[in-house]
C-alpha cells in the first residue's frame, strides 16, 4: 500500500515528472507508475510519507520542510476540502482520478494549492486536459 499525505492527493493529479531534486522526482516517477499498474490502494498518512520520506526527510527529522507548518496547514486543508481524515484508505482508480482531476481543474478542491510554488504549472497543466500527467486515469 502507497502511504500519501493529503496535499499529495492533489500533487499527483498534475504530477509531469518535475519537483524540488532529482532523487524527489525519480522516487515521484516510480510512485506514479506503481499507481498506473495497478497499486491504487492509499493510506492517507501524517508526516512524510512514499513520496518525500525516502528523498527528503527522515521520520525522525523534525527540522525537515515536511514538518513545517505551512505544509501541516496545507495537509489539514486538504483533509478538510477531501472530506477525509488520517488512516482512511482509498483507491485510485480511474473513476477516482478522472472526478478529482475534473474538480481540480474547476478549482473545486484545490484550496490547500494556494501559496504553492508549483501552483501556476499545475494550473497549466489542468488547462490542457492532465495530457502530459503521468498518472493515467484510464
Amino acid at each position: 500500500m502507497i502511504k500519501l499525505r493529503p496535499h499529495h492527493l492533489l500533487c499527483i493529479l498534475s504530477y509531469v515528472g518535475k519537483g524540488y531534486s532529482e532523487s524527489f522526482t525519480a522516487n515521484f516517477d516510480v510512485l506514479a507508475e506503481r499507481i498506473n499498474n495497478g497499486e491504487r490502494e492509499i493510506e492517507i498518512v501524517q508526516g512524510p510519507d512514499d513520496i518525500c520520506a525516502p528523498r527528503l526527510c527522515d521520520e525522525n527529522d523534525i527540522t525537515c520542510h515536511c514538518y513545517e507548518e505551512r505544509i501541516i496547514l496545507r495537509d489539514k486543508i486538504a483533509l478538510e476540502n477531501l472530506n477525509y481524515n488520517y488512516g482512511d484508505v482509498i483507491s485510485l482508480d480511474p473513476n477516482w482520478i478522472k472526478d478529482m482531476r475534473e474538480r481540480f481543474h474547476l478549482g473545486e478542491n484545490r484550496q490547500a494549492c494556494q501559496g504553492c510554488q508549483w501552483y501556476d504549472l499545475c494550473t497549466g497543466i489542468a488547462e490542457h486536459g492532465f495530457k502530459e500527467g503521468k498518472l493515467k486515469d484510464e
